[in-house]
């Protein structure tokens, strides 16, 4: 029976979650800037990238594994590329700060670059390409994660789930945000079906022995999510090139971790011996539109694109061709105004942090 939601006000709730990590020693900026990113995931209707991961930021803190007051620092550096030292830190705070970086160096040199190592999981890939959108930049933003995905073909976790986003603004049209794991299925997709007690499409998972399986627990069993295609015959190749891309320029290109050494998620385990790099690694980026032409020309081009795929002729005049990032704008509009759902699961797993804290949930 699946559980059912409780709604909170967005609001108050990024407000608790921001004190939440003041009282892990988060200065205030990065405590704010930590539960941004969060709370943006719940409010785009990304439910696994939100609040619901708050639990297990706050047990690799106590492990020692993330790093409340982060030296981070520029180690590489060029005109229009960089490549920073996390420190340790959060993903939700390095990610952002590296690509503040990347679009002031978009600014003077037309793009740029940010490679960081010695990170963690740095939530929604979305938050951090659309920061380049209100200065009239293409963002993009990808990261590698623990290895969960076996390759096209295999039968061993080598990779993670590893999404890559790009943001593209328009002029009057809302942006052309494309925000996609490169594996069939993302980890917080299968940990929102096994809270919700349901099973999942065939095409996701594969058991330890290589045969197929609808159960969403099948990763605690040694089960392997399968990459973009599910199978040669539909193209699992090109989701397994899209992952190894993403992990090459997150982790080898950054020096963090890559492949089967990437540092598990979950605090329980600890990250692998003798790993070639350090922690978890993130690639982001901006391109300036005035590098290639008049922003204004490009953005009314991009209003023209989007109204022509709208009118797309659909299977289903009940559902017409969606633009990427139709349906998390849709979800922020609806959840702005009536408030995050969160799953009773989630609830309770709130309940105990403000408990712990001794700081109570907002209502």
């Amino acid at each position: 029976m699946a559980a059912e939601n409780e709604i909170f006000p967005w609001v108050a709730l990024k407000t608790w979650v921001e004190n939440i990590f003041v009282k892990n020693d988060f200065s205030r900026d990065d405590a704010q800037l930590a539960a941004s990113v969060l709370i943006a995931a719940d409010l785009r209707g990304i439910d696994s990238h939100g609040v619901a991961r708050l639990s297990g930021y706050l047990r690799l803190i106590e492990k020692g594994r993330i790093q409340p007051n982060p030296l981070i620092k520029i180690i590489r550096e060029t005109a229009s590329t960089a490549t920073m030292d996390a420190g340790g830190a959060i993903g939700l705070v390095s990610a952002p700060k590296a690509m503040q970086i990347a679009i002031q160096k978009a600014k003077i040199a037309g793009s740029g670059w940010v490679a960081i190592n010695n990170s963690n999981h740095f939530g929604i890939a979305a938050f951090h390409s659309m920061m380049a959108l209100e200065h009239d930049m293409i963002g993009f933003a990808v990261t590698n994660a623990s290895p969960l995905v076996t390759p096209a073909g295999g039968r061993e976790r080598m990779l993670g789930t590893n999404p890559i986003c790009v943001a593209i603004p328009a002029l009057n049209e809302p942006p052309f945000v494309l925000d996609m794991a490169t594996s069939a299925a993302s980890n917080g997709k299968l940990e929102i079906a096994e809270r919700a007690e349901k099973e999942i499409p065939e095409g996701w998972l594969i058991k330890e022995d290589g045969s197929k399986s609808r159960n969403p627990s099948e990763l605690k069993n040694k089960g392997m999510v399968l990459t973009l295609g599910s199978d040669m015959e539909h193209g699992s190749y090109k989701g397994y090139g899209l992952s190894a891309f993403v992990d090459i320029f997150s982790g080898v290109l950054s020096g963090a971790n890559f492949g089967p050494w990437v540092p598990p998620f979950v605090s329980f385990l600890d990250p692998a011996e003798n790993a070639p790099g350090k922690g978890i690694g993130h690639f982001v980026g901006a391109w300036s539109i005035d590098g290639f032409r008049e922003a204004r020309e490009f953005k009314e081009n991009m209003d023209l694109w989007i109204q022509r795929f709208r009118k797309t002729e659909a299977m289903d005049i009940n559902n017409p061709v969606q633009i990427p990032g139709d349906n998390e704008r849709n979800a922020e509009v609806h959840r702005k105004v009536h408030g995050i759902p969160l799953n009773k699961k989630v609830h309770s797993d709130l309940l105990e942090i403000a408990e712990k804290y001794q700081l109570e949930l907002p209502k």
